[in-house]
């Protein structure tokens, strides 16, 4: 018998957008919003980004590898195969 997907453990950890008692204390008492004197029932709401960050080729980049390999940067535009305009049909 196969044990059901959702029972598998993780291969990665995802984003949480719940975190425990112990978690929302922790960065309430990062941002100043909590003291050691302070119930820990009652708490205020925590809010999670999920931040995703973008690997961007920049252009120094981009000539440095071209310097490597002996050829200047071709220009976005002359990359770009022409499109070759084709009669509408009705």
């Amino acid at each position: 018998m196969s044990i059901h997907p959702s029972l598998r453990p993780s291969k990665g950890k995802g984003h949480r957008s719940v975190f425990k008692r112990f978690e929302r204390i922790k960065m309430l008492a990062e941002k100043d919003k909590w003291k050691e004197e302070e119930s820990v029932f009652g708490l205020p709401k925590v809010k999670s980004l999920k931040i995703k960050v973008k690997k961007e080729k920049t252009e120094a980049k981009a000539a440095e590898g071209a310097a490597a390999a002996g050829t200047t940067p071709a220009a976005p535009a002359a990359a770009a195969p022409a499109k070759k305009e084709q009669p509408k049909a009705k």
